[in-house]
């Protein structure tokens, strides 16, 4: 018998490993679905040049002349003018709300000034909170509109370069008119922080009772499922507060991230947000039966959580279906929530949605991990 090496006990080895593989179906699943995740996210649902985005259309005068450059600008891929605004106050509002990326306008002598020879005026607004959404429609926006306003008039080769520094294209950047990245990546990181901590720590609240053996004494005890739920998850409210206080306070020192909204807003979207991801967390220790199984779930659901929530990458740039998917992620409506609320100052109708998604979240996954802790009660 061979002391140093035996192919016998190497076989013996390798048929163990393969049916404990079998038995935990949960790891298995995790080394085929991960990358599998990472090619169809990666390959179809990220892009970094968004075209179609929503645009808003002020204009009090329809003629030749604007409906040329509304025209042209469609015609380039970036903007889909599916808003009509009949004032400014309400193109403010749409804007605000995120519902649009830019708002054209065009004021109602835009026509007469052309013909006059004069100098037109077209003013183009931008939603900058996110400097990847908006650079490549606005670098394509002055020579477009300039030969969309040539065709229409019929300038002549000759007279085609003095035509075009007739018209003046003015670009407002809203809320970040610099395009520092940082204003967009900072307050996002906030949720991104608070998901990878808060959802790992509580999906092992119940796992590391029955690793440890104590899961016996919990369930002898004289207590609901409502109040074994609160007494796990209540204290990580506190640790997520801290973290926000101490993301908030560097995001304040070291990057010089404006906040313009009301922080009283802000701190209602954060704690709806923690309060999700702790009820998230706790519900998939009800569905783990390990605390390896607890943390593979918990990053397999972070990979398309990040990715299609519009952190790393423009959320419009992604297809139908991969925006579909983004919206039944929490992190995706929080980042709209706490971007408008820092960044744009919005109010309590323009995150109203926002809220509401993550109140729905927050009822859902509540209902959730009741049920499923009833379950192992069996």
């Amino acid at each position: 018998m061979n002391r140093f090496f035996s192919l016998r006990r190497l076989a013996a080895m390798w048929r163990k490993e393969i049916i404990q593989m079998r038995r935990d179906r949960l790891t298995f699943a995790m080394m085929l679905g991960v990358p599998l995740m990472q090619l169809v996210l990666f390959g179809y649902a990220i892009n970094n040049d968004p075209k179609a985005l929503p645009a808003a259309l002020v204009a009090t005068t329809q003629d030749r002349y604007t409906r040329a450059i509304v025209t042209a600008l469609e015609l380039t891929g970036y903007y889909r003018f599916d808003h009509v605004a009949t004032s400014a106050a309400e193109a403010e509002a749409l804007i605000e709300r995120g519902t649009v990326a830019f708002v054209v306008t065009i004021p109602s002598d835009f026509g007469r000034r052309v013909d006059r020879g004069d100098e037109p005026v077209l003013l183009i607004e931008a939603d900058a909170t996110d400097p990847a959404v908006a650079s490549g429609a606005i670098s394509t926006l002055g020579t477009v509109a300039a030969q969309a306003l040539l065709h229409e008039k019929g300038t002549d080769a000759e007279a085609e370069e003095a035509a075009r520094s007739q018209l003046n294209v003015v670009v407002h950047r809203r809320y970040n008119p610099e395009g520092i990245t940082q204003y967009n990546i900072v307050p996002g990181l906030l949720g991104v922080i608070l998901q990878m901590t808060m959802v790992m720590m509580t999906s092992m609240a119940l796992t590391r009772e029955s690793e440890r053996g104590t899961m016996e004494n919990l369930l002898a005890m004289p207590a609901t499922a409502l109040e074994i739920m609160l007494g796990k998850v209540l204290p990580y409210l506190a640790v997520g507060a801290v973290q926000v206080a101490v993301v908030l306070a560097a995001a304040k020192a070291l990057f010089a991230v404006p906040f313009v909204g009301d922080m009283s807003l802000l701190m209602l979207g954060v704690l709806l947000f923690v309060l999700v991801l702790v009820l998230l967390g706790y519900a998939i220790s009800t569905v783990a039966r390990t605390q390896m199984q607890a943390m593979q779930l918990t990053v397999f659901y972070f990979l398309p959580s990040i990715l299609l929530s519009g952190f790393m990458f423009p959320f419009r740039g992604m297809p139908v279906w991969a925006q579909a998917l983004g919206e039944i992620l929490p992190l995706t409506h929080f980042l709209r929530m706490i971007r408008a609320v820092m960044l744009k100052g919005a109010g309590i109708d323009n995150v109203r949605a926002p809220l509401a998604a993550l109140v729905l979240f927050v009822l859902a996954f509540t209902l959730l991990a009741l049920t499923r802790f009833r379950r192992t009660l069996d």
